[in-house]
């Protein structure tokens, strides 16, 4: 070893050493630089501000990142490396961790190059080598604040689902408590029907939406008398057609809140059936929305296995063979067959609804993913 190049390791380990304790409050920039003078400027510029991390060339870079990716806030490359060059890196650290700051310095000024880079690696800002330390600290400094608004601007927004969820929860929980025989029969049935859209792998923005309409598909029900809700005999003509008439109130209530636009007609058509005999349109097979079917299917199957005010709950195998009996005329034949099928999860969730809501659950764990 060369005596220069044992100097210049020493320095490096001196200069290491003097950023002793990591500064828990502060943000942690990765600098990645095969040059050892420019990483010790740059961390001569940085020290004691944030917490510094290190990489020789892109490879190690990346590997830094996924080792610390709830760490890093910024990340300066350079552009010139072996291994990897600077753009190459940074486009791949986008994908590992696109909300870092990125910033890029490069001793080319070709126009095509930068915007290439500014474009794929959703670049912050370049900077042209060689650099004025203080420039460089204030576009920085300047990352970070644009790293702490969105991060704050996205804590905001997990708030705000989380208090739009809590709030859905507590108006179908307020809805159940109603009538007490109807104790968790909304959060029941969107578990069943959760159960049923999983297996038809819908896409998450669906599974969202069934979410919400399963918690809410008898929010109509609020504007019903309790006299006929709670009825311990034989409605009327004229108290069912009262009772008829939540479907198109669920609608009217929900239609106003953008949120929930794109599940009003769900609510409407859960009591249609696929003989087109149901109400409130006597829509017939396809005409009914698959969500509507889905939890049409959930909310019979809960009716029939829980006891109401006029009669007990049937066992669960009575309910099923129901379902198998009314495949076709009441039930899309499809969805009730693979109702059918998944028979054993339905009873099992049936029996522990909570422990399965929080497996099945799409609201819930896109708020405690967020949240971690």
């Amino acid at each position: 070893m060369s005596l220069d190049t044992e100097k210049e390791l020493f320095l490096n380990n001196i200069d290491d050493m003097l950023q002793t304790t990591i500064n828990k409050g502060a943000h942690t920039v990765l600098i990645v630089d095969d040059e050892v003078n420019n990483l010790q400027l740059l961390k001569r510029t940085l020290r004691g501000k944030y917490n510094i991390l290190t990489a020789s060339n892109g490879q190690e870079g990346l590997e830094v990142l996924e080792n610390n990716i709830d760490r890093i806030s910024l990340i300066v490359s350079d552009h010139k490396m072996p291994v990897m060059e600077g753009t190459e890196f940074l486009e791949r650290a986008n994908k590992i961790s696109p909300d870092v700051i990125k910033i890029l310095l490069t001793g080319f000024s070709d126009i095509e190059i930068l915007m290439d880079a500014v474009n794929k690696c959703n670049l912050f800002q370049y900077m042209l080598k060689p650099f004025d330390p203080v420039e460089l600290e204030q576009v920085i400094d300047s990352g970070i604040d644009k790293f702490d608004l969105a991060s704050s601007k996205s804590a905001i927004l997990k708030d705000l689902r989380e208090l739009f969820y809590k709030t859905i929860k507590s108006i179908s929980s307020a809805l159940d408590a109603k009538d007490p025989y109807t104790h968790g029969h909304s959060l029941r049935v969107t578990l069943y029907s959760l159960i049923l859209a999983k297996e038809l792998n819908l896409t998450d923005k669906t599974l969202e939406e069934i979410e919400l309409a399963g918690l809410l598909h008898d929010i109509g029900k609020i504007g019903i008398p309790q006299s006929i809700l709670c009825k311990p005999g034989k409605l009327t003509d004229e108290e069912f057609a009262v009772m008829k008439s939540h479907p198109e109130n669920s609608e009217k209530l929900v239609s106003s809140i953008k949120k929930l636009s794109g599940i009003t007609e769900w609510l409407k058509a859960h009591h249609e059936k696929w003989d087109g005999s149901g109400y409130p349109g006597h829509l017939k097979g396809e005409e009914i929305p698959i969500s509507a079917r889905i939890i049409a299917l959930a909310d019979t199957y809960d009716a029939m296995t829980s006891t109401r005010s006029y009669r007990r709950a049937l066992e669960h195998e009575v309910a099923i063979d129901e379902i198998k009996r009314c495949a076709g005329t009441q039930f899309d034949p499809n969805l009730a067959a693979l109702f059918v099928k998944l028979q054993d999860t339905i009873k099992a969730a049936k029996e522990n609804p909570e422990e399965y809501y929080e497996k099945y659950s799409y609201l819930q764990k896109e708020i405690h993913s967020s949240i971690s």
